[in-house]
């Protein structure tokens, strides 16, 4: 059984196992800050605290994260404790920053994750938007590729940025919140969906969100002229309900400068390239890297322009650890 299949199995008797206790009211977790948890129940919102056992048992991953289906217990007016926190079917997570061992999830319990990415100011970033669709695919969410700023390059300019990732079959809104190019896409895409928005700082998250939710009113800001880079206007992520006729909800999180792989084993890197599983296991050595074997079907592929080079040289410098 290869290591996908086994986590997917065991995820599936560990929701079969963990219920929610009597007496308990079921929420998910809207926002998380400094050990407060603002739950979302039929009832209303809660502002609650882990239980003191839960953290006991925490490991190498966050106990309670947006997103979660929690169960609580009421102990005041608007304030109750998180008993159990059941089983995630799905997340988005990345390495804990500064670790080599711990998880850290960014969303719990998702449909898709909407890459944020800007055609200028900041520049593109093909490196960091291939690490962000590794990680889609291994976590098995629906990743959209949102082109922000499309206004600040020619039509032109915007498709031969993404055309790589078109041609594998990802499906790109190229989007301006001052020309309104992409908004309704991108909210028709949001609509009965449980969304992440996520992508590096500046790139224009907040203002999307803005522009495909009236009334979101998150803050925003301009990217730093002196360094290029983005400020980190969002700074604790949060699920926001969706006022659309199907409902839905949408996070936005924090900026973000890094993202590393977690538990991603090597031998599954390839599989994580759409384009590369037509050929694997069409190689002449099993347990081929696609890196250095002779007769390798993937390297034969990037002769042929099957492969996108540029997709390839991220491949082989993600297998070769280079984060």
């Amino acid at each position: 059984m290869s290591t996908r299949s086994a986590d997917r199995l065991r995820a599936r008797e560990e929701r079969q196992e963990k219920k929610a206790p009597r007496d308990t009211v079921s929420g998910v977790v809207l926002r998380a800050q400094s050990g407060f948890f603002w739950v979302q129940t039929a009832g209303g919102i809660i502002e609650c605290k882990l239980r003191g056992r839960l953290k006991r048992e925490r490991q190498s991953t966050d106990i309670a994260v947006i997103g979660d289906d929690v169960a609580i217990t009421i102990v005041g007016p608007g304030e109750g404790a998180i008993e159990l926190v059941l089983p995630r079917r799905s997340r988005l997570a990345r390495k804990a920053a500064g670790t080599r061992d711990a998880e850290d999830v960014m969303v719990a319990n998702l449909n898709q994750v909407l890459l944020v990415f800007a055609c200028a100011q900041p520049s593109f970033s093909p490196r960091m938007l291939d690490r962000y669709l590794v990680i889609c695919e291994h976590s098995e969410l629906d990743p959209i590729i949102v082109a922000t700023k499309a206004d600040l390059v020619s039509p032109e300019e915007a498709r031969a940025m993404l055309a790589p990732y078109e041609r594998v079959g990802y499906r790109v809104i190229y989007a301006s919140t001052h020309t309104g190019q992409g908004i309704d896409e991108a909210r028709d895409c949001l609509a009965g969906r449980i969304s992440v928005v996520t992508g590096k700082s500046g790139v224009g998250k907040s203002s999307l969100l803005n522009a495909v939710v009236p009334g979101l009113n998150l803050a925003t800001s301009s990217v730093s002229g002196l360094i290029g880079k983005g400020r980190h206007t969002t700074t604790v992520a949060e699920l926001h309900p969706l006022s659309l006729a199907s409902g839905g909800y949408v996070a936005d999180t924090p900026g973000i400068r890094e993202i590393g792989l977690w538990n991603l084993p090597p031998e599954d890197l390839a599989w994580c390239y759409p384009e590369m599983r037509p050929f694997l296991g069409e190689c002449y050595y099993a347990g081929c890297t696609h890196i250095h074997e002779p007769d390798c079907a993937v390297r034969a592929a990037v002769a042929s322009g099957q492969i996108d080079p540029v997709r390839y040289d991220s491949y082989a410098r993600l297998r070769a650890g280079d984060q």
